[in-house]
């Protein structure tokens, strides 16, 4: 029995359809089983990516990086640690992780001074740092350090009332000096009356705020430092200049009477204070060059310059037109006067360079020490700007405009009302609620 052509050409087709349909699914099987590295990450501040901070940092390390983990035997730790590593070679193809088991070879451990299982060994242009902790932060911070090589020393002068790098009070400067260690920088403090000169050594010297008068031989020190090529960060609130009058003269600044008042920035800052001085907009000066960050100046004074022979002088901080430098008390300040105030905008802060036989000597005068304190340091950018200014009078011009936050979402600060509410929510009602439901149902079943 012969069949038919039509089933002929049906039973055809559907051969070539099953081989066809058999191809595609052993196609799909084979892309099915290829591993895909593609990651999304939907959290708000993008804390399971790597932060625009790490990505600046990166690209100012051209230089391979090695990353030495020594860890034992176990897989969770490992695998953090390579999952922390990859999210920095998807940027960096040129850092190489390495494992060492220090139980295997504790001759290795021992030698790179490894205490704890888990710890790293960062290697970088001759340069190693560890990190302890197993997080995106310890790990650019060691980077960070790493990459500056050799060591910096932020001198603080001390003995005329000035803030401290290492006291807590609000007005002193902890906070900023402990972000600066973290970032590979010493600092110390230095009383001229002691030591009767300032260190060699010293990358960049501070004065941050006297309220004592210097003696006329700690001033001539400071001359000296400056004189021979020193790099000087001056913060000066408003008032006497305690002393150091002859400095200004010799660097041509001028601190102006007054206390710098802006009435939008006080709409800003709530009507807090008419003396909180709001900044958005900033310079060419590099160290503020590409910044764009709001900062915060409380009770800030203005400065005039006038050009110096082999100096150049660039402004870095000025205010809004809106401003004016009110000599009067602050507390009836309501409008500007003429023929007492002066006029904004006003330089609030300051740099001079000049060319040195070696590198570039590098002074910045402002005329606040507030936004660094620890009581204001946390506003807005301040952190960042003194980090920048740090980090250019110290010819690290690299690390400048490198964030210093790494993940903004690491700690949740609530008001007091707020932890009232979630505490009587979680220890009162909801207990209720509950026992309410269970007495319901109770009774409901009770009736049938």
């Amino acid at each position: 029995m012969r069949t038919p052509r039509q089933s002929r050409v049906q039973m055809r087709l559907a051969s070539s359809s099953f081989v066809v349909l058999f191809l595609v699914v052993v196609g799909l099987l084979l892309a099915l089983s290829r591993q895909y590295h593609r990651q999304f990450d939907w959290t708000e501040s993008g804390r399971n990516s790597l932060s625009q901070a790490s990505v600046t940092l990166l690209k100012r390390l051209p230089k391979p990086i090695t990353i030495t983990a020594y860890v034992t035997d176990k897989r969770n730790l490992r695998r953090s640690i390579t999952e922390l590593v990859a999210r920095y070679q998807r940027h960096d193809s040129n850092i190489t992780l390495r494992f060492v088991n220090p139980d295997k070879d504790p001759g290795r451990a021992r030698a790179a001074g490894i205490r704890l299982d888990g710890e790293l060994l960062v290697q970088y242009g001759g340069q190693t740092q560890t990190v302890k902790q197993i997080n995106e932060q310890s790990l650019t911070n060691a980077l960070a350090r790493a990459g500056r090589g050799g060591q910096r020393w932020v001198v603080f002068l001390s003995g005329q009332g000035e803030r401290s790098p290492d006291g807590e009070a609000n007005f002193d400067l902890s906070t900023w000096a402990a972000q600066m260690a973290k970032r590979g920088l010493r600092t110390r403090s230095l009383t001229l009356g002691e030591t009767g000169q300032i260190p060699k050594n010293t990358s960049v010297l501070v004065i941050a705020s006297p309220t004592v008068k210097f003696l006329p031989g700690e001033v001539k020190q400071v001359e000296d430092y400056v004189r021979h090529g020193g790099n000087l960060l001056w913060l000066s609130d408003p008032g006497p200049r305690a002393g150091l009058t002859p400095l200004a003269e010799m660097l041509g600044v001028e601190f102006q009477p007054g206390v710098i008042v802006d009435p939008v920035s006080q709409l800003l800052t709530g009507g807090q204070s008419a003396s909180d001085v709001v900044i958005t907009r900033y310079g060419e000066q590099p160290a503020v060059r590409g910044f764009n960050l709001m900062t915060l100046f409380p009770e800030a004074c203005g400065i005039t310059f006038k050009p110096l022979k082999n100096w150049q002088t660039q402004v870095i901080i000025d205010t809004a037109p809106t401003s004016w430098s009110a000599t009067g008390p602050l507390g009836k300040v309501t409008s500007f006067r003429k023929g007492r105030d002066i006029r904004g905008p006003l330089n609030i802060g300051v740099a001079l360079t000049r060319e040195r036989a070696k590198n570039q000597q590098r002074v910045a005068v402002i005329g606040n020490g507030n936004f660094l304190s620890n009581t204001f340091i946390g506003n807005g950018g301040n952190l960042d700007l003194g980090t920048n200014l740090i980090n250019w009078l110290s010819n690290d011009d690299a690390y400048i405009n490198v964030p210093t936050r790494i993940a903004p979402d690491l700690r949740l600060d609530l008001s007091r009302t707020a932890e009232a509410v979630i505490g009587i929510g979680f220890l009162v009602i909801l207990p209720l609620v509950l026992l309410a439901s269970g007495v319901g149902i109770w009774l409901r079943r009770r009736k049938r």
